[in-house]
């Protein structure tokens, strides 16, 4: 799933089911463990109100004064 987004960028939970093959309730498990750690970013699709799209969570440079 992390290997999906991070190549494709933003997807819905259908485009993530039909990419990775997986039953819907392994979609839905591994997005709410990814939500869990933080690794996931949940945002409004305007397309489509009843779905949400998926990405992962940028990491945050951390900035070091000398």
């Amino acid at each position: 799933m992390y290997k999906v987004l991070e190549t494709n960028g933003h997807l819905t939970q259908k485009d993530l089911i039909r990419e990775t093959s997986l039953p819907s309730r392994t979609v839905r498990y591994a997005l709410g463990r990814l939500r869990e750690n933080n690794v996931l970013v949940e945002r409004h699709y305007f397309t489509d109100a009843r779905q949400s799209l998926y990405g992962l969570n940028k990491p945050r440079q951390e900035v070091v004064t000398v």
